[in-house]
């Protein structure tokens, strides 16, 4: 039998050997064999994995866009499985792979480290153009020199350790891309034992824009933030700490209702972490749908098309809606303006109206806390970038910007 870079060791064994599970694995390696070409190479694999929730993942160690050149076929299907199922684990069962001389082959897999850790490194390079950008905000629109760091490392301790490591080279450090709820042990940890300014933007970020936002929608729309019933769906890094601020700024907690891809936080739950038990409400609502009908503010940080043409007609008078997932909203801008005249309607996105970004924030709250030597971004100042950047809204537009939105008219209202 030929040579196969595999990443487990292998065992050949009769196809009238195998379980009816092994048959299907290797019945699935077999499938996508037959219809692999290589060109430069004496032999071809098939491989097949079977997750935990029942379903068969198979690739081929030929090269394919949908996946990384130069894998192995079982760590091929492995990628497309974690691609998949991030948070999936395998059960201790059988990879299959088949090689042209027709031998059936089976190893045994659980989660695979090495596996694992190739993995981590497609996606820790595929995060590195974005946080290039990111650099180049920081120097464009705030004079900061930045270096981009992808860190290759899924556990928070480890993390933490190599942030420490290098903070003693760098003014501060705006964290990325972090999920919850890591990301608030990992900020709350690095906060407290560096002593430079530390934010992770996808949290506090996007809560100041979108607070500032929030208090001249508000203005607009003439109702008081004390009295508003604020609907959250999304219940992650970024929910929650603009729900947090909210709250700062006078939203009463009662009348919040936050939403996970199960339904309404409530009461009754039994599966939520600490950051979504401060938000668990006793009102009698289960759903999405029953949560906005009488609602004044509807926040998405979630996913695209969640949200009806009925459900926004369903919010009280005058609503404002944030649909701020990305690259499509909770509903699309065409759907909410159509469902009814007296909406306020925000996405994520610059080729629609009331654009909702953090780099109105980042660059220049990074830069006023190293001009003033903190050590800290603290709430306090995410409160005063909040009221500034509400207030800058207000000012006229000057020229340049006109210029470039092709627009003579823009000005403070509705349809900013």
């Amino acid at each position: 039998m030929k040579k196969v870079d595999i990443i487990v060791p292998l065992t050949v064994v009769r196809y009238s050997e195998l379980s009816e599970t092994e048959r299907k694995l290797v019945d699935a390696a077999r499938s996508v064999t037959a219809n692999s070409y290589a060109p430069y190479s004496h032999f071809r694999v098939g491989a097949a994995i079977l997750l935990s929730n029942g379903e068969i993942i198979y690739g081929s160690n030929q090269e394919n866009a949908a996946y990384p050149s130069g894998l192995c076929a079982e760590r091929t299907a492995a990628f497309y499985a974690h691609s998949r199922y991030p948070d999936a684990t395998f059960e201790v069962i059988a990879v299959a792979a088949i090689d042209t001389d027709g031998s059936e082959i089976k190893a045994p897999i659980a989660p695979c480290g090495a596996c694992r850790q190739s993995l981590l490194e497609y996606e820790t390079l595929a995060g590195k153009p974005v946080m290039e950008g990111k650099a180049l905000l920081f120097k464009i629109f705030a004079g900061l020199d930045c270096f981009d760091l992808e860190v290759a490392q899924e556990d928070p301790e480890k993390f933490i350790e190599v942030v420490k490591a290098l903070a003693p080279t760098f003014g501060g450090i705006n964290l990325e891309d972090i999920k919850a709820p890591e990301c608030f042990e990992i900020e709350r940890r690095l906060k407290e034992e560096c002593d430079i300014p530390i934010m992770h933007d996808d949290q506090h970020g996007t809560a100041i824009i979108s607070a500032a936002g929030l208090l001249n929608a508000l203005e607009i729309q003439g109702k008081k933030i004390e009295d508003i019933r604020l609907v959250v769906n999304g219940a992650g890094a970024a929910a929650v700490s603009c729900t947090r601020l909210y709250i700062a700024l006078g939203v009463r907690r009662e009348n919040i209702v936050m939403c996970d891809s199960k339904g309404v936080i409530n009461s009754s739950r039994t599966d939520l972490n600490a950051q979504k038990r401060e938000f668990l409400t006793d009102r009698p609502v289960t759903t999405l749908a029953e949560a906005m009908v009488g609602a004044d503010v509807f926040l998405g940080l979630s996913v695209k098309d969640v949200v009806t043409t009925e459900m926004v007609q369903s919010m009280a008078e005058k609503p404002i809606v944030f649909a701020l997932a990305n690259p499509d909203p909770e509903i699309s801008y065409e759907k909410a303006m159509a469902s009814r005249p007296d909406i306020i309607f925000a996405t994520g996105r610059s080729d629609y109206p009331n654009q909702i970004n953090n780099v109105l924030g980042f660059p220049y709250i990074f830069r006023g806390a190293l001009d003033c030597g903190a050590t800290q971004i603290n709430e306090e100042m995410k409160l005063a970038a909040v009221h500034a950047i509400a207030d800058l809204a207000k000012l006229p537009v000057p020229p340049v910007v006109n210029t470039a939105y092709h627009n003579s008219v823009l000005h403070f209202g509705r349809n900013y």
